[in-house]
């Protein structure tokens, strides 16, 4: 009588095997995940630098006792207190100025000046992707920033 081995379980090879199909679905879904939220997070830390920029220049203002000026060019796309480094504002992301006298501006540099008092002489800046909004305007008598998405 011969004596059969039944084999349970797996060999080695194709738990290796198996190992690395997993390894690499795992890899390619992390860089898709990636590659859509990095797109969100830019735009996200843009509006924030934004109004981070206004909440200085105002302190800046408040604090040195003469007027502060915030210049955005949306020509060359960027932003910053004047006399300041300027900041870029990414390339997915739309931008506009809504003046209450002028309307929407597009072009040109923007100037949003804020006196020793705190004060502002602004708009509102618009930011938008493809899938979202965000506005930030300056409260005209006491000069603090609002965000609205």
């Amino acid at each position: 009588m011969v004596n059969k081995r039944t084999q349970d379980g797996f060999t080695l090879l194709e738990l290796l095997l198996v190992l690395t199909l997993v390894a690499i679905v795992v890899g390619l879904s992390s860089f898709l995940v990636i590659g859509q939220t990095l797109p969100s997070a830019r735009f996200n830390a843009t509006a924030r630098e934004i109004s981070t920029a206004l909440r200085e220049a105002r302190t800046l203002a408040r604090v040195n006792g003469e007027r502060q000026t915030i210049v955005v060019n949306l020509d060359t796309r960027t932003y910053g207190i004047e006399g300041r480094k300027t900041r870029a504002i990414p390339e997915n992301t739309g931008i506009l100025i809504r003046d209450p006298f002028a309307g929407e501006i597009r072009r040109g540099e923007y100037r949003i000046f804020f006196n020793p008092a705190g004060a502002s002489e602004s708009g509102t800046i618009v930011l938008w992707t493809a899938k979202r909004s965000v506005s930030i305007q300056t409260d005209p008598i006491v000069g603090s920033v609002t965000f609205r998405q």
